[in-house]
């Protein structure tokens, strides 16, 4: 599906399917997902709520709550197989030390019975094997990376005495003291203000160059990531439906979800307007998906969304969207009005 990139690549997800037992039945979760993320990019995979983009990450973790397990497809990280991981001493060779994760609630992440310092200073000890000294000095540091001032103080003190954005700080130190080469930032800026958001994803974008992260961003807002990604994956009902460069998403956005993603952003909403909202609810995983998941609720589908999958159509060598609307027989769609200005707008500023 994808072509290949002048950047090396670091893990390879092919015909990923995801399944979940619940009450005597199977939900498909993520349907035949394939996806390559190269070596020092910035990759954020967006998309409502439900649409299995935790689900996609936690499996690359081996973090699948106990009635999911994966159907069938590959995720191959330096030449292993992780779908075929069956025991937690497979998974801790890969978790923490090559893949780390960053959640959206700090609060749970952290022992609210040790000090920030000693929970930071674990991670270094187990996976950089510094002891005494050398530990400490080096939590110290990881404490100045990610802004935090008067160190030495902080590094005693617990998880109740720091501010939510302050505490999001500590969990990013956390899995940056495991040393990885992968960072998944599971909607990282959720429970903060916007303020304190921008201030969190410019520390993300610091330290990926810093430390020469690769970094996945999960969100459901298109706007959290528009500064920090190099690629967009959007992902709908299980699947990814378009996936291309930062700007080719944002401004030459081809799959009609993806418009009403766009479309939903506030700084596109008209003064006086009610904002714009996708009309209606995403489908029952439950059930057999027939066609084009995203037909019921697309004002632009064809009677062929209802009958047939669509395959991925190449828009150019980084860009690819699934969608009938891209078939060279289908007729000539627009982006909704207000769309229109913007990407001409955007296409401009990017190319020029």
């Amino acid at each position: 599906m994808e072509a290949t990139q002048t950047k090396s690549t670091i893990l390879s997800i092919h015909n990923l399917v995801i399944k979940f037992k619940l009450r005597g039945k199977v939900l498909t979760a993520i349907r035949d997902i394939s996806l390559n993320l190269y070596k020092g990019e910035s990759l954020a995979i967006v998309g409502e709520s439900g649409s299995g983009k935790s689900v996609l990450v936690k499996s690359i973790m081996g973090l699948l709550d106990k009635n999911g397990f994966i159907d069938h497809g590959a995720i191959i990280y330096n030449d292993e197989d992780l779908a075929h991981f069956q025991t937690e001493k497979d998974w801790l060779k890969i978790r923490g030390k090559e893949v780390a994760m960053v959640t959206q609630d700090p609060m749970t992440s952290l022992n609210p019975l040790k000090t920030v310092g000693k929970q930071i200073e674990e991670c270094v000890i187990l996976h950089q094997g510094l002891r005494g000294k050398a530990a400490y000095e080096k939590t110290l540091q990881y404490l100045k990376d990610v802004g935090i001032y008067d160190v030495e103080k902080r590094y005693k003190q617990y998880p109740h005495e720091f501010s939510g954005g302050m505490r999001q700080r500590i969990v990013i130190a956390i899995a940056i003291a495991c040393k990885p080469k992968i960072l998944i930032c599971d909607e990282p800026t959720t429970a903060l203000d916007v303020t304190i958001q921008a201030q969190i994803l410019q520390l993300l974008k610091n330290l990926q160059q810093q430390y020469g992260l690769t970094t996945i961003y999960i969100t459901h807002d298109l706007g959290v990531v528009a500064k920090v990604a190099d690629r967009i994956a959007v992902m709908y009902a299980g699947e990814i439906i378009e996936v291309g460069q930062s700007h080719e998403v944002f401004f030459n956005g081809k799959h009609p979800y993806t418009w009403a993603l766009l479309s939903s952003l506030p700084q596109l909403g008209t003064k006086g307007e009610e904002l714009y909202s996708i009309k209606g609810t995403p489908p029952n995983l439950f059930k057999d998906i027939k066609g084009d998941a995203f037909a019921p609720r697309n004002p632009y589908a064809l009677n062929i969304d209802y009958e047939e999958r669509p395959p991925f159509f190449k828009v150019s060598e980084t860009h690819y969207a699934k969608t009938w609307l891209l078939h060279p027989k289908a007729p000539k769609v627009e982006p909704p009005h207000n769309l229109q200005a913007f990407f001409e707008e955007g296409r401009h500023y990017t190319y020029e």
